[in-house]
């Protein structure tokens, strides 16, 4: 078992990575102070799968544990999803010694999180991340929150879980497409942080693809010490932090361009990176030859949905709803080279413009390959 240490003061913990952690879970408990009184957040599907044997593990141990299920997919992530998850609670006399765990992907830890968060004014909780994306991003950080109609996390807060662990073995029961989608995140750490992981994620994409034990616990270790190194000097994302967001800013609009349909978040992320390296040879002087090769690395992981079919005002107006919209601007996470990054606020629409049609060429070019 890795383990890597977010510091933050008092509201440090610990990210617990290894094979077989759910089955060691009474134990993680108590090592880790988690109290007696559970309430387990998850969907069906995941509940299924891993969420009644760890609930019957946890009862077993003298463990008070219920389960919370609720709708899968971003489009559930909402206001009534966390009302329905309020109720819940008060009904069932939840105080402030209740713990939250959630047991899922990226839409259940920023839910389980956000209510976290505002119940009670604030009650510890656990991520239990079970794909590759919430493993290596969404789990970590803190960032907790759900979507409006008009945007994409415009609700939301930061709060720190008390406890993260990754049970590397949950990855298997993942579809090819839902792996890649996170694998796309792996891609962007090497991107703005670590030149050498990025060239280690390169020369490993076969044995990442095709899920070797060793391989996907080294890789979701570093992301995590990435993100760990990050937060840890910047976690409100005043200033280093924004690092994080490279190709999101163009990926969240083309989320909502697109109704949050046809397309993964990772999908949409992987996107936004090739659109904001396109930005980085206008902007930001990126050799174009290593903007290139970077555009070829995020192909590699798997065949993306097309776009070419949306309309670039579209997903230009969606980007003028941003949340991180400062003024009249949006800030762009772009590189100079492999592992620099730089933040940059001023890029003219007709830029915007050009960047999204090239993208969308590479969509289009990509669709006719396949």
């Amino acid at each position: 078992m890795k383990t890597v240490h977010v510091n933050l003061g008092n509201r440090s913990y610990d990210i617990l990575i290894g094979a077989g952690l759910l089955e060691r879970s009474p134990d993680l408990f108590e090592m880790r102070g988690i109290r007696k009184r559970i309430f387990l957040v998850s969907n069906d599907s995941l509940f299924k799968l891993f969420g009644k044997d760890l609930l019957e593990k946890l009862q077993e141990n003298d463990y008070q544990v219920t389960e919370i299920l609720i709708p899968d997919g971003e489009k559930y992530k909402n206001l009534n999803t966390v009302e329905n998850i309020y109720t819940y609670l008060i009904a069932q006399r939840a105080d402030r010694t209740s713990t939250l765990a959630a047991l899922g992907g990226g839409v259940t830890g920023d839910v389980t999180g956000f209510v976290a968060a505002t119940f009670l004014r604030g009650i510890p909780y656990i991520q239990i991340p079970t794909t590759l994306l919430s493993q290596v991003d969404s789990s970590v950080g803190g960032k907790t929150g759900v979507n409006h109609m008009l945007g994409k996390n415009m609700i939301g807060a930061f709060y720190q879980p008390h406890l993260v662990y990754i049970d590397t073995e949950t990855l298997s029961t993942l579809s090819q497409r839902e792996f890649q989608s996170g694998l796309y995140e792996v891609v962007k750490y090497g991107l703005i942080y670590d030149q050498p992981f990025s060239e280690l994620v390169r020369d490993s994409m076969e044995d990442i693809l095709e899920r070797t034990p060793t391989v996907l616990e080294r890789v979701i270790t570093r992301c995590c010490e990435i993100k760990a190194e990050i937060i840890s000097n910047d976690e409100t994302e005043r200033d280093l932090r924004r690092i994080l967001n490279f190709g999101h800013t163009f990926g969240h609009a083309l989320e909502a361009a697109a109704h949050f349909q046809g397309m993964t978040h990772g999908e949409a992320v992987a996107y936004g990176m090739i659109a904001a390296t396109h930005l980085s040879v206008m902007e930001a002087q990126l050799d174009t030859s290593v903007a290139d090769e970077i555009i070829r690395n995020i192909l590699q992981v798997g065949n993306l949905p097309p776009i070419h079919t949306l309309h670039t005002e579209d997903i230009l107006e969606a980007m003028s709803r941003d949340k991180k919209r400062l003024g009249n601007q949006n800030f762009f996470v772009l590189l100079r080279a492999v592992g620099k990054p730089i933040v940059t606020g001023d890029v003219p629409e007709k830029a915007l413009t050009e960047v999204w049609e090239e993208t969308k060429r590479v969509s289009a070019s990509a669709s006719s390959r396949g």
